[in-house]
């Protein structure tokens, strides 16, 4: 397909076409974007600093924190300054950087999501080994193989998406960049482009998904020859990763494992995914967790002692 187009920019209707409505919901995901990067900020600061939290599962933790502001910041910043501007407009190499970036963050939280499952299978499953499977050098290779795995899935739907001519319809009825609304604009047939996108992200989700339920199902077996002090821990631990699994991937499983139509719905559903489980991350993984909070009010009980001094 040609690549040149008499396109060079996008017009994004936003939430609503309605000014009042999208500064009201510009005024919420500013107060969501604010407490998603201090609350993920902040764990991935107590983790690093405490001494304490040196167990796998909060290293890999680290990371989800940190991709979660990543991803929460591809689309949020700008719904918020487009609400200040009576012409919404993005360029189409910035669609197409947005949509990169959206892909590479989102499947690396997917491939984190997976390992931090197989750290719980681990950890429950065969707690004598721990350490020595997850060891150092693992670790690093896990989370190398995340960001490598949502590179790869980044560059192939963005590849697919930048060989599409745009020289007609302008007009994205979203709030940012995705492969679907995009799809709706080039004019030429895609639907072997829309086959392989969703062959891309579906076999990702697939995948993960189950090696994600394959991986609880063998835990809560091996609970039966837990104590019920042990049931209980690894309960609330798995409660809290099938909670943040299930907000993540029933959502992006409604809007990419399906063929390229866009629903009205769409919109709604992108905000669970981009910007609730982000949102919702440290109150399910860490503000429950009694380690967690533990090393955060040392961390505070540190910076007091510090200013004083």
């Amino acid at each position: 397909m040609a690549t040149t187009n008499n396109v060079t920019e996008l017009i994004l209707l936003g939430f609503s076409l309605n000014p009042d409505v999208q500064k009201t919901v510009s005024v919420m995901f500013l107060l969501m974007y604010m407490a998603i990067v201090l609350g993920n900020s902040l764990i991935v600061v107590t983790i690093m600093a405490d001494k304490g939290l040196t167990s796998p599962m909060y290293f890999f933790l680290s990371y989800l924190s940190l991709v979660e502001i990543c991803y929460c910041s591809v689309t949020a910043p700008k719904l918020i300054l487009d609400s200040f501007i009576e012409r919404k407009t993005i360029s189409v190499k910035g669609c197409i950087t947005q949509i990169f970036f959206l892909h590479f963050f989102g499947g690396t939280e997917i491939f984190l999501l997976t390992v931090m499952a197989y750290d719980r299978y681990v950890a429950i499953c065969k707690p004598l080994h721990y350490t020595v499977i997850m060891n150092r050098h693992a670790r690093g290779l896990l989370v190398g193989t995340a960001w490598g795995g949502g590179l790869l899935h980044s560059v192939g739907q963005t590849f697919l998406i930048f060989q599409l001519p745009f020289c007609g319809p302008k007009v994205l009825d979203h709030y940012f960049c995705d492969v679907h609304p995009v799809l709706k604009l080039a004019c030429s047939d895609t639907f072997l482009i829309g086959v392989l996108i969703i062959a891309n992200g579906g076999s990702i989700s697939v995948i993960s998904f189950t090696v994600l339920l394959a991986s609880y199902v063998i835990i809560l077996h091996s609970l039966r020859t837990q104590t019920s002090e042990g049931r209980r821990k690894a309960l609330s631990t798995c409660a809290s990763h099938v909670a943040v699994v299930g907000l993540f991937f029933i959502p992006c499983s409604f809007v990419y494992m399906r063929p390229c139509v866009t629903f009205p719905a769409d919109k709604i559903v992108a905000v669970f995914y981009t910007v609730v489980t982000p949102l919702l991350n440290p109150i399910i993984y860490s503000f429950r967790n009694a380690e967690v909070k533990n090393a955060m009010r040392r961390l505070m009980g540190r910076k007091v002692i510090w200013q004083e001094k």
